[in-house]
């Protein structure tokens, strides 16, 4: 697929943003904006918004084992794209997959531990991986929680404060922390996009 040009997002994403039509699960124009993009990091973010919305295996078949000259985003990009392989896999894939994740992620992470990508998805790996694999409700909190924190420092980082705090939340929830219901609340007092609002009525993992 090609790449997809990458855009500014802040807590409300601009209409034109691959963000915006992620969170608006609007598939027919997120799709068509990947058509016309131009660079490999910009389409590893093409497929790793893509994925969850359509579950399209072929979005994963031509991603590479690795990359030169990569910067942390394309990395944990990456990493992100081969977790979501071993999560659709058998039992063999999920071991061989999430090792290559792994070893991604940690590229990317000795790259630049605070990236918000790297951070995001570091955090999304713990969540939802299984325990004997070393998923860790409360280690996703800590990567999340550094997230909410990168995210003031770099307001075009592509990733909404709104986004962060959901993810915050399911770790919260996870947990079964009672500070959980509150950032839901809070989530949802902000109206958000039909994606997010999903996410709050049926959580995933759930």
């Amino acid at each position: 697929m090609p790449a997809i040009l990458s855009a500014v997002m802040l807590t409300t994403a601009p209409a034109d943003s691959v963000h915006y039509y992620y969170s608006h699960r609007d598939v027919g124009s997120l799709t068509s904006l990947c058509d016309r993009s131009q660079s490999r990091e910009s389409d590893l973010l093409c497929r790793y918004r893509l994925f969850p919305l359509t579950r399209d295996e072929a979005l994963l078949e031509s991603i590479p084992e690795t990359m030169s000259h990569a910067s942390a985003t394309e990395l944990a990009l990456l990493s992100g794209l081969w977790g979501y392989r071993a999560g659709h896999g058998s039992l063999i894939d999920m071991v061989r997959y999430g090792r290559r994740s792994h070893q991604l992620l940690t590229e990317a992470k000795r790259l630049d531990p605070d990236n918000p990508f790297v951070l995001l998805i570091e955090g999304q790996s713990l969540l939802f991986r299984p325990g004997m694999f070393g998923g860790d409700a409360g280690q996703a909190l800590l990567a999340f929680r550094r997230l909410q924190r990168a995210l003031s420092e770099m307001p075009d980082s592509r990733i909404t404060e709104m986004e962060a705090d959901l993810w915050t939340w399911l770790a919260l929830r996870k947990m079964g922390d009672a500070s959980a219901e509150r950032l839901r609340q809070h989530i949802a007092d902000q109206s958000p996009p039909p994606l997010y609002a999903e996410f709050l009525r049926n959580p995933p993992g759930s």
